[in-house]
């Protein structure tokens, strides 16, 4: 679990992100997924990640130390954000950037909300990290909202249209920020994952 959680930086450039000589792990999704509440959820800290009532709150990349050991990005979401759309393409370029280049990204959370069945959206995003091979691990949000077989029936369908895209469909977590559902699941996932980068660096 994690103990202690550090806001390092907020950029617009991943040239910029910190030495990147620590396993990272970034979170994204639509603008209303709850990303901020899930981010705060695993940090046990609700102050953390902001929070906020209207779509499009993140506009940076921003990186916090975890526990000395690790990097957890929060990055700007993608779809409904009331934004012009010059500053829409500049994160769109900005987060591209980002997950084409940073060295040390073990995983991207990619959000999905476990009450929609699969949008668009979500299936061209994945579809473009799966054509960049970046390693995404899918995060099913708000499943306290609906009954386990409805989020179930969800998912399943999620992940059917996901293996029209990877040979083999990508791992998956269903999570309550509200209950702290999948919380141990997903935070055993990461210090797995941060246990093999320093073993490979050693």
């Amino acid at each position: 679990m994690i103990k202690k959680a550090t806001f390092l930086i907020s950029n617009t450039d991943y040239k910029k992100c910190p030495n990147p000589d620590k396993p990272e792990f970034a979170f994204i999704g639509r603008s209303n997924v709850g990303k901020s509440s899930l981010i705060n959820m695993l940090a046990n800290n609700k102050n953390l990640a902001k929070t906020s009532g209207r779509p499009g709150k993140t506009q940076l990349i921003n990186h916090f130390l975890i526990d000395e050991k690790w990097y957890m990005v929060d990055l700007p979401g993608y779809g409904f954000a009331k934004v012009s759309k010059n500053i829409k393409s500049d994160w769109e370029n900005m987060i591209r950037a980002y997950l084409s280049n940073r060295e040390n990204l073990v995983a991207l959370f990619v959000l999905i909300d476990s009450r929609l069945e699969p949008q668009k959206i979500d299936l061209e995003f994945i579809t473009w990290c799966g054509e960049n091979g970046i390693p995404i691990v899918l995060v099913f949000t708000k499943a306290d909202k609906q009954s386990l077989p409805k989020t179930q029936s969800v998912v399943a369908k999620f992940i059917k249209a996901s293996k029209t895209i990877f040979e083999e469909a990508p791992l998956y977590f269903i999570t309550s920020a509200e209950n702290a559902k999948g919380k141990e699941e997903l935070t055993g996932f990461i210090e797995e994952q941060v246990d093999e980068f320093y073993q490979e660096k050693n």
